[in-house]
């Protein structure tokens, strides 16, 4: 059974940072493209960016050059750096895994992505 669990979330002010961690299990890590998506209240479900398994990342215009991704083959684990977080970041965040030979070019597209976590939530305040 695949798992993913998502931690790392909570409360910053405006201009601080944090980082998530998303620990997978039950399915062959390095195999799998990871990506990062979040939902902010009212909104749909966005991209915010992803990790191929040979560690490429790309992420979404609104998050580039505060984000960054990195991920640990070794722990099967993936990890989202936040910095100069803004209210605007406020939103459920979820990480998600595909399969490598199904993600092709289409990694921001969520529904390319096999499993998910449950999410977690992470609020800037201003």
């Amino acid at each position: 059974q695949v798992q993913l669990q998502e931690s790392g979330g909570g409360l910053v002010q405006a201009g601080g940072s944090l980082r998530l961690s998303c620990a997978a299990s039950g399915l062959t890590f390095s195999n799998y493209v990871m990506g990062w998506f979040r939902q902010a209240p009212g909104l749909e479900r966005e991209f915010v960016g992803v990790v191929t398994s040979g560690g490429t990342t790309n992420f979404a215009d609104s998050v580039k050059g505060r984000f960054s991704i990195s991920r640990d083959n070794a722990k099967s684990t993936v990890y989202l750096q936040m910095y100069s977080l803004k209210p605007d970041d406020t939103a459920v965040y979820y990480c998600a895994a595909g399969y490598v030979g199904h993600i092709g070019s289409d990694y921001y597209a969520g529904s390319r992505y096999s499993y998910w976590g449950q999410g977690t939530q992470v609020t800037v305040s201003s």
